[in-house]
C-alpha cells in the first residue's frame, strides 16, 4: 500500500512546481490522493499557469490516421486484440491514406499521427515497413507536416529507417510501469523490448510520445513511477488516457474508473512536465469532455479524425467520428470559448525543431551517435 509522507503539503508541493522543481514520488502520490474540490481546483488552476508559461495560449492539433486495425497481439484492453472475432477489421491502402492525410491537412491539423496495430503484413511480409517508409516521404513531400509513427514495438533498424524516411515521432505507449500489471495488459509481450524501443528511437532521433491508462488496476504509486519513468525517457509528449471497456476484449466487463482520475493526471502531469507536450484526447468523452481536459493543463488535441473516411478511434472507435464533431472545424469553438487559440503550423515546427535540437545535445553528451 502506497504510504504518504505526513510532512508533505499541497502548498509545498506547488511552490516546488512554480519553480519548476521535479516533485518526487511521495509528493505525486499525495497529489493524486486529493478529493477536496478546492485543493483540486488549486492543481488545475497551477497547471495552467505553467502551461501558458511555457507555450501561451497555444493548443495544438493532431490529425489521427489509425490505418490498419489487424493485429498480431492478444491485449487484454484492445477491442483489436487478435483474439477479438467481433471487431472490425481493416487495412487502408497508401492512397486511401494520403487522401486522409491531405484533407486533415487542409482542416489545419498540425502533425499527422499513422497508427496501425502489429499489423502481420508489416511485420511477417519479405518487404517489411517499406510501404510504410515511402508513405511517410510522401507525407512530408506533400505536406511539409511533423509526422508521428506508431507502429507498435519497432527494431533499431525500422526505427533508424523511420527517421531517415521523415518521421518526427515515435509513439510506443508501455500502459504501465508496472511489470507485473503490464503483463497483465500486455500479454506475452516484453516490458523490456517495449520500453527499450523508446530510448533507441530517441538516440535515433526520434522524439518520443509515452502514455498510461489509468482504471485497469494501477495504483498511486504504479502512476508516480509511470512519472518518474517518463522523465527518465526524456519523454517529449506525456499522455494519460481513461480505460473504456469494450465488447470482445477479456476486461469488457471491467468497471469504469471515474473520469475525474484521468483529468487529475493531466494536471499532475503538467506540473511535473511544465515544458512538454500533454494531450486532451477526443477518443473518450468526444467533444464534451474536451473543455475539462484543456482546463486540466493540456495543450494538445489528438485523434481528430474526419467523418466518412472510414477510420476508426481506438479507445472508442466511433465516438463522434461520423457526426463531423472529432474535426478542426468541431473543436474550434471550445478553444476559442476558453481564450485559447490554434497554433500556427510554424510554431508547431519551431517546437518540433527546438526539441529535436535538444536531442540531439543530450544523445551527444552521453556518447550517442545520432
Amino acid at each position: 500500500m502506497d504510504r504518504i509522507d505526513p510532512a508533505i503539503s499541497l502548498e509545498q508541493i506547488l511552490d516546488k512546481a512554480e519553480n519548476n522543481r521535479f516533485l518526487s514520488k511521495n509528493e505525486i502520490i499525495y497529489l493524486l490522493g486529493i478529493e477536496k474540490e478546492d485543493e483540486l481546483q488549486r492543481i488545475y488552476e497551477k497547471a495552467r499557469e505553467l502551461r501558458n508559461r511555457h507555450f501561451g495560449n497555444k493548443i495544438f492539433l493532431y490529425g489521427f490516421v489509425y490505418f490498419s486495425t489487424w493485429c498480431r497481439n492478444d491485449c487484454a484492453f484492445c477491442y483489436y486484440r487478435k483474439s477479438n472475432e467481433g471487431s472490425k477489421r481493416y487495412r487502408k491502402s497508401n492512397r486511401e491514406i494520403m487522401d486522409t492525410v491531405m484533407g486533415l491537412t487542409e482542416s489545419g491539423v498540425h502533425l499527422i499521427d499513422l497508427t496501425m496495430g502489429e499489423d502481420p503484413k508489416y511485420y511477417m511480409n519479405s518487404s517489411g515497413f517499406k510501404p510504410l517508409f515511402e508513405l511517410i516521404a510522401d507525407i512530408k513531400s506533400q505536406t511539409k507536416l511533423p509526422v508521428m509513427i506508431s507502429p507498435g514495438l519497432a527494431s533499431e533498424e525500422n526505427l533508424t529507417k523511420f527517421q531517415a524516411f521523415g518521421a518526427d515521432w515515435y509513439a510506443c505507449y508501455q500502459e504501465t510501469h508496472n511489470e507485473k500489471l503490464f503483463n497483465i495488459l500486455r500479454l506475452e509481450q516484453s516490458y523490456e523490448e517495449r520500453f527499450q524501443s523508446k530510448l533507441k528511437a530517441n538516440a535515433a532521433g526520434l522524439l518520443i510520445e509515452e502514455g498510461i491508462l489509468t482504471g485497469v488496476g494501477e495504483t498511486p504509486g504504479d502512476i508516480a513511477h509511470s512519472m518518474e519513468c517518463m522523465r527518465y525517457l526524456g519523454a517529449n509528449q506525456v499522455r494519460v488516457m481513461s480505460f473504456v471497456p469494450q465488447s470482445g476484449s477479456t476486461m469488457e466487463s471491467w468497471p469504469q474508473a471515474p473520469r475525474g482520475q484521468e483529468i487529475k493526471i493531466i494536471a499532475i502531469l503538467r506540473l511535473v512536465f511544465p515544458d512538454k507536450l500533454i494531450p486532451a484526447s477526443l477518443d473518450i468523452d468526444g467533444v464534451e469532455g474536451l473543455q475539462e481536459r484543456l482546463d486540466a493543463g493540456a495543450n494538445v488535441i489528438t485523434s481528430i479524425i474526419p467523418p466518412e473516411a472510414g477510420l476508426a478511434g481506438v479507445a472508442q472507435c466511433s465516438k463522434d467520428i461520423n457526426e463531423g464533431y472529432r474535426t478542426v472545424q468541431g473543436i474550434t469553438p471550445v478553444i476559442e470559448a476558453m481564450g485559447l487559440r490554434k497554433a500556427t503550423t510554424a510554431e508547431y515546427r519551431a517546437w518540433v525543431d527546438s526539441e529535436k535540437s535538444k536531442t540531439a545535445m543530450k544523445w551527444q553528451k552521453s556518447g550517442a551517435v545520432i
